[in-house]
């Protein structure tokens, strides 16, 4: 091994831990503050490195911005796979019921996402449409990797069906949160969102 090679490899580590510190300080500065306070200077403070590093890793905000909407997404997505477990859905609405149940599930352990979720909402940005972005690509790839073969119903509008089975889930775990509920159903309780998950699988499979 060359001298340059043996002193690539600790830059490279050093570099790597970097990254993780900021994409967290980046998390942790936007679950604190949102996105009007989502800024370089607040998260490299949070980081404990110079704001020059954001800049040569990321570009800047946007670039970094792109990285934490990638990261939080990917989370997503990983988290349905687990959720989903192994082996293949015998058709398209088993499929999709897997992943209605599956988003209500990671959505509800998730708080920052859904911070922003609720932030694409309430105050849309071009910063805020970027996370939107990286999170549908994620689910529509989701879909595809799981779905294999499988395709939909004829005559049925599957895109907008399962716009508002998400819409459904969002607005359901987002009001839940807030208020603790949604039309006068108690959304507290285990026993209450499993009436959820049982009216989303009747749902899913009345129309698929």
């Amino acid at each position: 091994m060359t001298d340059q090679a043996a002193l690539a490899k600790p830059q490279t580590r050093d570099r790597a831990r970097t990254e993780e510190a900021i994409i967290a300080a980046a998390r942790d500065v936007l679950a604190d503050q949102g996105f009007q306070g989502f800024g370089i200077n607040a998260i490299a403070r949070r980081a404990g490195c110079d704001k020059q590093l954001l800049y040569r890793y990321y570009g800047g905000l946007d670039g970094l911005a792109d990285a934490i909407g990638n990261d939080v997404a990917n989370g997503l997505g990983a988290r349905l796979t687990a959720f989903a477990g192994e082996g293949t859905p015998e058709s398209y609405g088993a499929l999709m019921e897997k992943l209605m149940l599956g988003f209500v599930s990671v959505l509800r352990a998730d708080p920052l996402l859904q911070r922003i979720i609720a932030w694409e909402i309430s105050e849309p940005s071009a910063m805020t449409s970027r996370f939107a972005a990286a999170r549908g690509l994620v689910l529509q790839r989701w879909v595809e990797k799981q779905r294999g073969t499988l395709t939909p119903p004829a005559n049925v509008d599957a895109a907008a069906i399962n716009a508002v089975l998400i819409a459904a889930a969002q607005h359901l775990v987002l009001s839940a949160t807030a208020v603790g509920g949604f039309a006068g159903i108690d959304l507290v309780s285990d026993e209450q969102w499993e009436r959820i998950r049982r009216s989303i699988g009747q749902l899913v499979r009345g129309v698929y």
